[in-house]
């Protein structure tokens, strides 16, 4: 019996980078995931954003963030503003309120292309964790571990694991696609 388990946990590997990846894709709505990319200098290190202050949601297209240390809001509106991410940035007392312009189409459009893109990078991974079995079967099957019959089996099986992945790639685009559109 071919042991998959391997396989499997690869894939939940490759499950868990994409929804991170694609959390930090903006959609409508203001998130704390979007921040998740953006590293601070503190202390002398580089940290995220969570691991220095706390982020809440002011409203749909506002974050809050409230530094531990107050000392560090410089760094933090300059790792934001350094980012890219196309938002207006106010300091204030309490700490940094980060804006959320409204998407347009042409951006929409952007961030769905981003999605795909992103989806593919993660199929192309699975390929090639599928093609390390597949040569892990053969091999078996070559030191006569294995059937011919088994390594066809196991081939089929193989197949079956990694089709429901990528169907499980393409309902997660599109739900992603459906919340930037809305």
């Amino acid at each position: 019996m071919y042991n998959f388990l391997h396989l499997k946990q690869k894939i939940k590997d490759i499950r868990e980078h994409l929804k991170s990846e694609l959390s930090s894709i903006r959609t409508g709505r203001a998130t704390p995931a979007l921040l998740d990319s953006i590293r601070v200098d503190s202390y002398g290190s580089k940290m995220p954003i969570n691991q220095i202050a706390a982020i809440s949601m002011e409203d749909a297209r506002t974050l809050r963030i409230s530094p531990y240390d107050i000392s560090q809001i410089v760094e933090i509106e300059k790792a934001i503003t350094n980012s890219n991410l196309g938002v207006s940035v106010l300091v204030d007392k309490k700490g940094i309120r980060i804006f959320f312009p409204e998407l347009t189409e042409e951006v929409r459009q952007t961030l769905a292309k981003l999605v795909k893109e992103k989806i593919e990078k993660a199929r192309i991974v699975l390929r090639r964790e599928r093609d390390n079995t597949w040569a892990d079967i053969q091999k078996k099957e070559k030191n006569k571990e294995i059937s011919g019959d088994d390594k066809f089996r196991y081939k089929e099986e193989m197949q079956k694991i990694i089709d429901d992945e990528n169907k499980n790639f393409e309902i997660v685009a599109e739900k992603k696609e459906r919340e930037i559109k809305n």
